[in-house]
């Protein structure tokens, strides 16, 4: 009887052994399953918890919702175009074969640098129109002025004298329409003054700078025959250029003219070009449904060149006092947007958030946060992924 008694004590040992192996086993298998001890599991009322431990592993990092100024912005892609009040089309207004070229493209110019010499035939037989036509007329004034001192003797009639005088004013009116030939040929007024003065035809054309600038364009070589239709150099004060770009139809309301606008150029992402809004639209591009819109920019030091990418950053008038947090801390939630809120050390709220307009790396919020609150901006993934483990709803 004894014997059976300890052989029954010995079994319930040994269960009793079993069962709290069994709890051990299961509570290990609980562990590793989710990967965190219990008091790391998320809570009920969209609540999660998590060790010091685990929040560090997990990099969070949470800063206090605050109010500031805030001051809404817009960028527009734009490119860089020469300034047109500032840009000419050098031609030429008669035919005539490339002497020399005197300049290249990237030269800076004065007003009146010879650009290139052109050797023209239809201007060696203007001039020489303009120097017969010239003869002419003078031939004529001698006759009429000798048909006058006879008409005074009775030694010749009237009639002749008045034939006398309408050949004079056909002379002249011959020689007043050679020298207007000539001025429409773009010969200045010191070359007709040097042919009436050395009575000697120089059939050459020289092409000058209209203004101070840089020559951008060179269309002829030298030799080539050109004609009066082709442009041959474009000479550009870049001292000032226009920055165009199209402005969507949603954010219209941001522009307004004599506006100061920043500039931004691909080539230098690090700088900030100052400009003034000189020309808006009046109607929209059917097709973009885009608006037109061009800033003036000083370029003293040449860096914005002609055909550059650029984006035209415009600012809407600041708003004091407005409810603002990093954008990193705005997450999308099952509902809408949400962020993560310290309740305290290791305890976080998933709540629903009204986001409002972005500026750079902030979002105004409207609805669902207070000031000094504290929102998670770093290590918010880890979190994310307990509530849509466990359905965590955020709350209202």
């Amino acid at each position: 009887m004894r014997c059976r008694r300890m052989i029954i004590s010995l079994g319930a040992v040994v269960l009793g052994c079993l069962l709290v192996a069994g709890l051990a086993g299961c509570n290990r298998a609980s562990e590793d399953a989710s990967g965190k001890k219990p008091d790391e599991l998320s809570g009920s009322s969209g609540i999660v918890r998590m060790t010091p431990e685990a929040a560090a592993g997990a990099g969070i990092a949470v800063v206090p919702v605050a109010r500031s100024a805030f001051r809404l912005h817009r960028d527009f892609s734009a490119t860089v175009q020469p300034n047109e009040n500032e840009l000419a089309e050098v031609t030429t207004l008669i035919r005539g074969r490339v002497v020399a070229v005197y300049v290249d493209f990237g030269q800076d110019v004065d007003k009146g640098t010879p650009l290139a010499l052109l050797h023209s035939t239809d201007l060696g037989l203007a001039e020489a129109a303009y120097l017969k036509s010239g003869a002419k007329l003078h031939e004529a004034v001698l006759v009429y002025e000798r048909a006058r001192d006879l008409l005074q003797h009775k030694a010749i009639s009237q009639a002749e004298f008045q034939r006398r005088e309408a050949e004079m004013k056909t002379a002249r009116a011959e020689a007043r329409e050679a020298r207007n030939r000539l001025e429409l040929l773009g010969v200045p007024q010191q070359e007709i003054q040097r042919l009436d003065r050395e009575q000697t035809i120089r059939p050459d054309v020289s092409l000058r700078a209209p203004f101070r600038g840089r020559v951008i364009m060179r269309n002829l070589t030298r030799g080539e025959v050109v004609e009066i239709n082709q442009k041959l150099f474009t000479v550009a004060n870049l001292a000032e250029v226009w920055v165009v770009g199209n402005v969507p139809e949603k954010d219209v309301h941001f522009i307004r003219k004599d506006q100061s606008v920043e500039v931004r150029a691909l080539a230098y992402p690090q700088e900030v070009f100052a400009g003034t809004i000189t020309y808006v639209a009046d109607m929209l591009d059917p097709a973009t449904r885009t608006m037109r819109l061009r800033v003036t920019a000083p370029n003293p030091q040449k860096k914005l060149k002609p055909e550059m990418f650029a984006s035209v950053r415009v600012y809407a008038p600041a708003k004091a006092d407005v409810l603002t947090v990093p954008l990193a801390a705005v997450q999308n939630g099952p509902t809408g947007k949400m962020v993560f809120v310290q309740r305290a050390p290791g305890e976080f709220e998933a709540r629903a958030v009204t986001p409002g307009e972005e500026m750079g790396d902030v979002v105004a919020i409207l609805e669902g946060l207070r000031e000094g609150e504290r929102v998670v901006t770093a290590g918010a993934f880890a979190l994310k992924s307990e509530t849509e483990h466990h359905k965590i709803e955020p709350t209202r």
